[in-house]
C-alpha cells in the first residue's frame, strides 16, 4: 500500500478524505442523495437537524474530494443542483450497512447506554 494511502498515518491524505466522508453529516447527505440530483434546501429537508452551515461546508467538501458534481442553473434565483458521482456513490453500501447496523443493535445499545448512565 503506497504511504499517502495509509490511514494510519497522520500525515496520510488518505486519512483526511476518511475523516471528511467518515463525518455524521457527509453520511447522511451521501444517503439522502443517493441515486438523485436534489437542489440544495432538499437534502436540508431529508436530514433533520443539519443547518444550513453544515449542509453548505459538507456538499463543499463532497464536491472538492469530486464525490458530488455541482451544477448552477442561469436562473433567477439561481437554482443548485448536486449529485453524486461515481466515487460519491461508491461508500452507499457502507451507509446503508452502518444504518443497518444501527437498527438492528438500536434496543441492545439503548438499554446498554440505560445501564451505564444510570
Amino acid at each position: 500500500m503506497p504511504e499517502d494511502a495509509d490511514l494510519r498515518r497522520a500525515d496520510s491524505p488518505a486519512r483526511e478524505i476518511f475523516s471528511d466522508v467518515a463525518h455524521k453529516w457527509a453520511l447522511l447527505i451521501i444517503e439522502a442523495l443517493g441515486e438523485r440530483t436534489l437542489r440544495f434546501s432538499e437534502p436540508r429537508n431529508e436530514v433533520e437537524g443539519v443547518s444550513h452551515r453544515m449542509l453548505t461546508r459538507n456538499l463543499r467538501m463532497l464536491e472538492r474530494n469530486g464525490l458530488a458534481d455541482r451544477k448552477v442553473h442561469p436562473t433567477v434565483p439561481p437554482r443548485v443542483e448536486y449529485t453524486l458521482t461515481e466515487p460519491g456513490r461508491a461508500p452507499r453500501t457502507a451507509v446503508d450497512a452502518i444504518c443497518g447496523w444501527t437498527h438492528q443493535h438500536l434496543g441492545p445499545i439503548e438499554s446498554a447506554r440505560g445501564r451505564f448512565d444510570a
